[in-house]
């Protein structure tokens, strides 16, 4: 049924649940795991406008995205399950949807910060746009 679980993650305490719920189930489903963190570009997370001599790499960016997926991944029990990493940059929705169509993936597993309608519309809530946007199931732990 699920062959290949994505876990968007940004090293919250919400995708940890997220993670060790997809682990729960891959075990059950013999299913692999992909756990994926998006990094934002440089000029994402700036913006356009002057950054007052401020600047980040996107080296930078990506190393912290890759601290980002250890720290989700420490302490977790994968055994017994097939682990895949991924790290890409641009725009956390996109790149999530986009990752689900490369990879052919039949299964996200995603963490809400539980926001709310109201407020993560303001918030700008990755979770509520995959789950709409998204073409195979989407499955959202609080």
């Amino acid at each position: 049924m699920f062959k290949k679980i994505l876990v968007p993650t940004d090293a919250s305490d919400y995708s940890k649940r997220s993670l060790q719920t997809a682990l729960d189930l891959a075990r059950t489903l013999q299913a692999e795991v992909e756990v994926f963190h998006v990094t934002y570009t440089p000029q994402a997370y700036w913006g356009y406008t002057v950054s007052y001599g401020i600047t980040v790499s996107q080296e930078e960016l990506n190393k912290n995205g890759q601290i980002a997926l250890e720290t989700t991944l420490a302490g977790m029990n994968t055994e017994g399950v097939k682990i895949k990493t991924a790290l890409a940059a641009g725009h956390p929705v996109s790149r999530i949807l986009e990752e689900v169509e490369n990879e052919n993936i039949d299964l996200i597993i995603m963490g809400s910060h539980g926001y709310g309608v109201v407020a993560g519309s303001v918030f700008g809530s990755v979770s509520q746009r995959v789950l709409v946007k998204a073409t195979c199931p989407v499955l959202i732990t609080k």
